[in-house]
């Protein structure tokens, strides 16, 4: 049974995930960081796509949503551990969320690339590599940000539900990954609205 339930325009009554973050959202809280295998394959891709790797000395950790930016009936989230600067040796941050029993886990990673056209060759880089991460989805367009791109389904080896999100905002590129039980699928508007909120926070503070 789908457990999680949307309260309001985007509410969300519990959540686990992944994006670029700390740990799985399989029942086991020590496995791999759930966004581990997208946020391999998006630095790579953004290494390819700018001759520069070096961390850039801007605090990009003010870009990041805050736990209270994620709207859940029935759960909170907390950060899980500090924010990972310059994830693979790329300009950018890394932040996983985690409810209470850590079977819901939201990874966010931010990549700054050095310009909007970078950031969207990253993004189609992440696309094509979507199938090692997330299993029997079709991914689909999404309104948040430039080339908002949505997949759903489950982890290869089916044991969790997994959603990733991507998209940029000029020269930042951004995944979200969502990972939850099985049965326990976080909803459309629920990723819209997470998605959206990040969106908005990059637009306010992303350095020029």
């Amino acid at each position: 049974m789908n457990r999680f339930v949307l309260t309001g325009a985007f509410g969300f009554a519990a959540t686990s995930l992944i994006v670029g973050a700390a740990t799985g959202c399989s029942n086991n809280s020590s496995s791999k960081p759930a966004s581990s295998s997208v946020t391999s394959a998006t630095t790579t891709t953004s290494a390819a796509a700018t001759t520069s790797a070096a961390a850039a000395p801007s605090d990009y950790t003010t870009l990041l949503i805050q736990p209270s930016d994620i709207q859940a009936q029935g759960d909170t989230f907390a950060v899980q551990g500090p924010p990972t600067p310059n994830p693979g040796g790329q300009p950018g941050v890394t932040q996983a969320f985690t409810n209470p029993r850590a079977d819901r886990i939201i990874g966010d990673t931010i990549l700054i690339l050095p310009d909007a056209a970078a950031a969207a060759t990253a993004l189609e880089g992440a696309k094509s590599a979507l199938g090692t991460t997330v299993a029997g989805g079709t991914p689909t367009a999404i309104n948040v940000g430039t080339g908002g791109t949505v997949v759903a389904g489950n982890s290869p080896d089916g044991s969790k539900s997994v959603a990733v999100v991507l998209f940029t905002e000029g020269k930042a590129f951004t995944t979200l990954e969502f990972d939850s039980g099985p049965s326990d699928v976080a909803p459309p508007e629920f990723l819209t609205d997470v998605a959206t909120k990040q969106d908005d926070a990059i637009k306010k503070g992303l350095p020029g």
